[in-house]
């Protein structure tokens, strides 16, 4: 049911439309200058209508409606038309049998435009159709050219000539076609819509060579003066032919050079000089020229040409070798490490003809001399002897560079043989020095204080001094000990070390100043020993020396009171 809804409503307008004003006019229709054209035209009108006093019509320029005045190009009922068709237009179609074909005679390019005709029925009965026809008057035949012609492949170019004037009959030649090679020709008419139109097609290879070469095509009419020509230079793309560049060559450092590049192409190249990834200069162009001043050892290497006009694209290349003395070598950054690790250290330089590559660790040679522009200096598990100033020297025949770096080596703490006790003047000097990285932190131990800091009281005097990663700790004991049974001095002083990787406590044994220098690190030996080892050397020093005598033995009473307060 509801496709009768739809159906029924179309089949009303169908039968509308067979009623209605309509006309069919060509859309487009051409001529050539000074010849006629014909301007085929039937119109219709409601069945309903019956003509007052005969069937009439106009034909306008320009617009359709009359009240504004466009100009009249024929009129049935008068002769007054626009004086630009005056003598020039004919109805040549009956307009009682609904034809409205218009001849327009010796038809210039102001003619071209669109027309309209307005059927006249008598009375009210008039209406100026809205379909048009567009006349375009030519003063050259068309040639109709590819948007493309690309070399090697086959072209064809096709010349038009309109034929919609009855008494002229046009004739095409093609021009200048004495020099392509194997030109072949056809013709065609084609006619449409009652317009006709002539054409002549070439077809042949273009190549190169015929670049802006000129082609042409005449129209004419026999047995008249009316020829038109056109002529057109071909315009063939091609890839790059040929592309030409200097010969390689070798220049020294701060010198110039100048690069040339053609490029044979059509349309013209995007010509680029390359270095690597990097493009220098470019230009669309048929030439280009790449200057390079004050050469550096970095310009030198590979330079390519490359041209590309979206046709193909050709490339060539030539080597600059630039002869330098070594850069500055690029090396490891200082660093710092711990000790038994192994490490790997890297030096690199550009130099031309290739440098020569030496470690040095403080001016001394280590490693082996490499013949490279890169050398790896490694080494396995590294000592605090390791730690220094690293050199990397780069020698050529031009020239020498160098770059240094610094290696910092952190270990545990250690104490030196140089750590003991002595009897001075004053009483009992005791010295505990200790290397390491960081610099140790040195404290002592008495049997009732710790000291730490720089300090004095009544009993000693104490200070700390550091020298690079050694640290050195001292404290002088100004009281009288008590003897031990052998009649010396004994001393309980303990010495204790540290940094960020470890700690060490040891005691320290009195030794005779400026004769024996011996520490005995606090552990498992005997007790009975040490202390036999004491009253030897209290009784050693007390019978070459009685004033050092009386302060071991003051030493000795001091040490004593200290232990019986513990």
């Amino acid at each position: 049911m509801w496709c009768l809804d739809l159906l029924l409503p179309l089949l009303l307008i169908i039968n509308d439309a067979s009623c209605q004003w309509n006309v069919w006019v060509p859309r487009d229709i051409s001529a050539m200058t000074n010849s006629c054209v014909v301007i085929p035209c039937t119109f219709m009108y409601p069945s309903g209508i019956r003509p007052y006093r005969g069937t009439h019509g106009i034909w306008y320029f320009g617009q359709p409606y009359p009240q504004l005045f466009p100009p009249v190009v024929f009129k049935s009922r008068t002769d007054v038309v626009h004086e630009s068709y005056k003598g020039r237009t004919k109805m040549l179609g009956d307009l009682h049998q609904r034809n409205c074909t218009l001849l327009i005679n010796n038809i210039g390019t102001e003619h071209s435009g669109k027309y309209y005709f307005r059927a006249d029925l008598g009375g009210a009965n008039m209406y100026t159709f809205p379909d048009f026809s567009e006349l375009k008057v030519l003063d050259q035949p068309n040639i109709d050219v590819p948007e493309e012609i690309i070399s090697d492949e086959s072209l064809e170019l096709t010349c038009y000539a309109p034929d919609n004037c009855p008494d002229l009959t046009p004739e095409i030649q093609w021009m200048y076609t004495d020099y392509l090679p194997d030109p072949e020709f056809s013709s065609d008419y084609l006619e449409e819509s009652n317009t006709a139109v002539l054409s002549s097609t070439l077809t042949f290879t273009p190549r190169p060579m015929h670049n802006g070469q000129l082609l042409g095509c005449r129209v004419f009419y026999p047995n008249t003066t009316l020829v038109y020509e056109r002529l057109i230079s071909l315009d063939i793309k091609y890839a790059p032919r040929s592309v030409w560049v200097n010969v390689s060559s070798e220049v020294m450092e701060g010198s110039s050079v100048m690069l040339h590049c053609e490029v044979d192409s059509n349309p013209p190249s995007r010509i680029s000089w390359m270095f690597g990834d990097e493009e220098l200069l470019w230009d669309t162009a048929s030439n280009i020229s790449l200057s390079l001043d004050d050469l550096t050892p970095a310009q030198e290497g590979i330079y390519t040409c490359v041209g590309d006009n979206g046709y193909g694209i050709m490339n060539t290349s030539l080597y600059l070798a630039v002869k330098y003395p070594p850069r500055e070598p690029l090396v490891n950054d200082s660093m710092t490490v711990l000790e038994g690790s192994s490490l790997a250290l890297h030096c690199s330089t550009q130099g031309s003809p290739a440098p020569t590559l030496t470690w040095l660790k403080d001016g001394e040679l280590v490693g082996t001399i490499t013949a490279d522009e890169l050398s790896v200096l490694e080494i396995l598990e590294i000592t605090p002897q390791g730690d220094g100033q690293y050199r990397c020297l780069a020698e050529n025949e031009h020239g020498r560079a160098s770059s240094s770096f610094n290696i910092t080596v952190e270990y545990a703490p250690v104490l030196l043989e140089e750590s003991k006790c002595t009897v001075v003047r004053e009483g009992v000097q005791c010295v505990c020095i200790a290397t390491g990285n960081p610099e140790p932190t040195i404290e002592f131990y008495l049997p009732d204080v710790n000291i730490t800091i720089n300090e004095s009281d009544g009993r000693y005097n104490f200070y700390t001094h550091t020298d690079g990663h050694t640290s050195t700790g001292m404290i002088k004991l100004r009281e009288k000990g008590e003897r031990v049974d052998n009649g010396g001095p004994a001393v309980n002083v303990h010495c204790s070390f540290y940094n960020t990787y470890g700690r060490e406590s040891v005691h320290l044994e009195l030794q005779q100043e400026k004769k024996y220098m011996m520490a005995v690190i606090v552990g498992t030996i005997g007790g009975v020993a040490v202390i036999a080892f004491i009253i030897a050397a209290v009784r050693y020093v007390g019978h070459n020396n009685k004033k050092e005598k009386t302060g071991i033995i003051n030493l000795w009473a001091l040490w004593q009171g200290w232990r019986s307060k513990s």
